[in-house]
């Protein structure tokens, strides 16, 4: 084999490496893009896998009508630039614009999943007559895969966010067609070079001006003035500001108002510490923006370990003085723990001094992955890392718009204690639900600190409500997740 022809062969293996990354990353952006838009990461994964190796089917099989790989495979490349590069940036504005997700999301994966499906079958025949065998293609395939795959949560999302990379490796692909194009020069005509120009200074533009078209987006995203927006390993973080109220999003739903977060916050927290016998050691699941600590504090506890997931969301609302000065510098405050880790595999681990008082601030249950927090198991370990009189509260959603998701959460606290579920009017939220947990009701319960501004004695009274129980949430079967999906799409779809 001549020189000349060994170049070409390493050159298309190290392409087929490059493009398998891109490929990869284009699948995890849309299924990160579709979770983050759509919900319930689960399923929105599901589809995505399944629909983008569907794509690279038709691909694999359309590839027999190509008949000039080099053509072929150049062309798959500028198409993979653009379309996947875009993709997230046209899903998101799309979204912000119109509210449709799914028609340009899975019609772009779609698109980039059959234009994947050839890269492989033209790669096999351009290195026909080579020493380089068909398994030394998949091998290459799959290696970067793996890449791809260790690579986007760790550097890619935490780096560039989904638009930013999507254009980033949208511009490994042309830079992929650029290289074939200089190899096979004397088989390449002046459209497919022109097309390749035109492909490299759109997609390189768009990356250029790529956090300007992030500020209009997030300006169309949320009506007030946002001033932070940014996506980590696990989720979209935005704050925002109108006068003189500050606002945080999490994957584009609220988390708190401060014209009306003391009203949720107080009732999340003060019922629950006002019942426990003891409140030397208190545990807050969730609660990154530190609001919940902020309340805790108040009955002057000797230490309060807080498990959030996200150290992003914490390190703003502990290094941040104008965010820091909402929950009262909290997590400044020396007797504050905070370890990063999953609520979950933390309580099941936990062998440490019994806490006296659990807070579950924790996302709504809206995925499997979530519904996890609010199982039977989940509460069953949770009752071994508090003492024998420990009291647990969470918030449990709403008693309105998916009562029977509520139920659900007040019968899986009713199987592990006796439950005491309650509501509150937040406006952000409309009529919000609690479930309180101890062992053994109880009506008397200690005075409330100083300085609250919305809970009293006579709220507590009137908060009290009767649920009725329902199906119990376990590991083995999640009835939750389905039941809240029911109850909001029932309003709002």
């Amino acid at each position: 084999m001549s020189a000349a022809r060994r170049g070409e062969a390493a050159w298309l293996l190290a392409a087929t490496l490059v493009v398998s990354v891109a490929g990869l990353t284009y699948e995890l952006i849309a299924g990160a893009a579709s979770s983050y838009l759509l919900g319930d990461s689960v399923r929105q994964f599901s589809f995505v896998i399944g629909l983008f190796l569907s794509a690279m089917g038709v691909g694999a099989w359309v590839s027999r009508w190509v008949e000039d790989p080099v053509a072929g495979f150049l062309r798959a490349q500028v198409g993979l630039g653009v379309i996947g590069g875009c993709g997230a940036l046209v899903a998101f504005f799309s979204y912000a614009a119109t509210g449709i997700v799914a028609l340009p999301l899975y019609g772009s994966l779609f698109a980039v999943g059959v234009l994947s499906g050839l890269e492989i079958p033209l790669l096999a025949r351009l290195l026909e007559g080579t020493r380089f065998r068909f398994e030394n293609v998949l091998t290459f395939d799959y290696l970067g895969a793996l890449v791809a795959a260790l690579a986007f949560p760790v550097l890619v999302v935490p780096n560039l966010g989904l638009v930013q990379a999507g254009l980033a490796f949208g511009l490994l692909n042309l830079a992929v067609a650029g290289g074939t194009l200089w190899l096979f020069r004397d088989r390449v005509g002046g459209l497919d070079r022109a097309a390749w120009a035109v492909a490299v200074v759109a997609v390189a533009g768009l990356l250029a001006v790529a956090p300007r078209l992030q500020g209009v987006l997030d300006a169309r995203l949320y009506a007030d003035e946002v001033i932070l927006a940014e996506r980590t390993p696990y989720q979209a973080v935005a704050v925002t500001r109108h006068r003189g109220r500050t606002r945080l999003y999490l994957d584009g739903a609220i988390q708190f108002d401060t014209r009306d977060e003391a009203i949720y916050h107080e009732m999340l927290v003060h019922p629950a510490m006002a019942q426990a016998p003891r409140r030397a050691r208190v545990l807050v699941l969730g609660g990154g923006d530190g609001m919940a600590v902020r309340e805790v504090l108040r009955w002057e506890p000797e230490a309060v370990v807080v498990v959030d997931l996200d150290p992003a969301v914490v390190r703003l609302f502990r290094e941040r003085d104008d965010l820091a000065a909402l929950n009262g510098f909290a997590f400044r405050d020396p007797r504050v723990e905070v370890v990063h880790a999953d609520a979950f595999a933390w309580v099941r681990d936990w062998d440490g001094a019994p806490f006296d008082v659990a807070v579950l601030d924790l996302p709504d249950p809206k995925n499997l992955s979530l519904s996890r927090l609010y199982t039977v198991e989940f509460y069953r370990g949770l009752r071994r890392a508090l003492g024998g009189q420990g009291v647990m509260v969470t918030q449990a959603g709403s008693p309105v718009f998916a009562p029977e998701a509520y139920g659900i959460v007040a019968g899986t606290v009713g199987a592990v204690w006796d439950a005491a579920p309650y509501r509150a009017y937040v406006p952000s939220f409309g009529m919000w639900g609690f479930v309180m947990g101890m062992p053994g009701l109880a009506g008397r319960q200690a005075a409330y600190p100083a300085g609250l501004t919305h809970l009293t004695p006579e709220v507590w009274t009137r908060a009290r409500v009767d649920v009725a129980a329902g199906e119990v949430n376990r590991l083995s079967a999640h009835p939750l997740p389905r039941a809240y999906e029911r109850g909001w799409s029932e309003w709002f779809e």
